[in-house]
């Protein structure tokens, strides 16, 4: 990939550090929501993932070189059981984390994809399972997305409900967003260019990921 072809790629890096949350009109309906309201809580998992760069920068890393749709349903399986464990869990027993390390833990999750994919383990004597870390870090965007959650203090009244109808949308959101992503990588590695982008292409992704990283743990020394 040519200097120049990179270029619109890094112009994002701004919008991955800010884009994650609920806000506005999202936030207000949440907290002021009384009883179950599984449709719009659904919408609203759907549109956290969708428009999570964080979320959807670690799952273009796992990808990136999965061939066979069976290997992506298996990875994307045991991403979604570890967000839903840790986002059903942290909310309803109370656990609290600090967004802001969890976000950067995120951060580092993608990093690590982008190391990953360009071979930045293969001196290690042991390598990591890759299906076990795909899990861990679902756990830990599980807990980002608690953490969400938990700044807004839902009521009570119709939580399991919502939040289990919030659960349902960001799986439904993480299909969509992985249908879109398989295509354009089938269609990217049927050309010519993909495995001399792949080392650049993953450069970007781990900038994009220390960027978040620095950008949460600039926000928790601030805030402490």
């Amino acid at each position: 990939m040519k200097p120049r072809a990179m270029l619109p790629l890094l112009a994002l890096l701004p919008a991955v550090a800010f884009a994650h949350g609920v806000s506005g009109h999202d936030a207000d309906f949440v907290m002021q929501a009384r009883g179950a309201h599984p449709g719009p809580f659904a919408y609203l998992g759907a549109k956290h993932m969708v428009t999570g760069y964080d979320h959807l920068a670690f799952l273009a890393g796992v990808i990136f070189l999965l061939h066979r749709l069976r290997d992506v349903a298996l990875y994307a399986t045991l991403f979604a059981a570890g967000h839903t464990i840790t986002l059903l869990g942290a909310v309803l027993l109370g656990w609290r984390v600090d967004a802001h390390l969890v976000d950067a833990v995120i951060g580092l999750s993608v990093v690590y994809k982008g190391f990953e994919n360009i071979g930045g383990f293969r001196v290690l004597p042991v390598r990591p399972d890759p299906r076990i870390a795909v899990f861990a870090f679902g756990l830990v965007h599980g807990l980002g997305l608690a953490t969400k959650v938990q700044e807004l203090e839902p009521s009570r009244d119709g939580l399991v409900a919502n939040l289990v109808s919030f659960n349902l949308g960001v799986e439904l959101g993480q299909l969509l967003a992985l249908t879109v992503m398989v295509l354009l990588f089938a269609l990217w590695r049927s050309t010519r260019h993909f495995n001399a982008a792949i080392v650049p292409a993953n450069g970007v992704l781990m900038a994009v990921g220390f960027l978040l990283f620095g950008y949460q743990l600039a926000g928790f020394l601030l805030a402490a």
